[in-house]
């Protein structure tokens, strides 16, 4: 009887959720393109269109994401006119980001993206909420 190899690729849970994820993201591309957005300023969005404004740091829990990321894309959508960064008159050591009419302009050509994307993945709407539960079943563990 042959032993499973604990280091084959085939055998890894990781591998398929990472690959899975980037063609995921890949078929994003040509929807953010239209709308001039990367994946990560898109995802920075759709937390923005609902809870801003907000702090740095409860967006960067909301994103998985940390600050040495967080901030060179919040420069560049403020560079772009999409977001305002300022600090906050509460506690000056907190950056507060918020909409600007152009940001909230944006929400209107994104909103297509995600029947758009449903159509691209081709998943039942029961497997995609049976990955939807697992994926963040897994999140809740970090």
């Amino acid at each position: 009887m042959s032993e499973i190899n604990p280091l084959a690729l085939e055998n890894q849970l990781c591998f398929p959720i990472y690959a899975a994820a980037r063609e995921v993201v890949k078929k994003y591309k040509p929807f953010l393109d239209e709308i001039g957005l990367t994946y990560t300023q898109y995802i920075a969005l759709m937390v923005l269109w609902e809870h801003a404004p907000m702090n740095i740091k409860s967006l960067g829990e909301r994103l998985y994401l940390d600050s040495g990321t967080l901030t060179p894309l919040l420069k560049k959508l403020e560079r772009d006119g999409i977001v305002t960064r300022s600090r906050s008159e509460k506690d000056e050591r907190e950056l507060i980001v918020a909409l600007t009419e152009e940001g909230k302009k944006l929400r209107e050509k994104a909103l297509s993206i995600p029947q758009k994307m449903g159509e691209c993945l081709r998943l039942s709407p029961e497997d995609a909420m049976a990955l939807y539960s697992i994926l963040y079943k897994i999140l809740r563990q970090t």
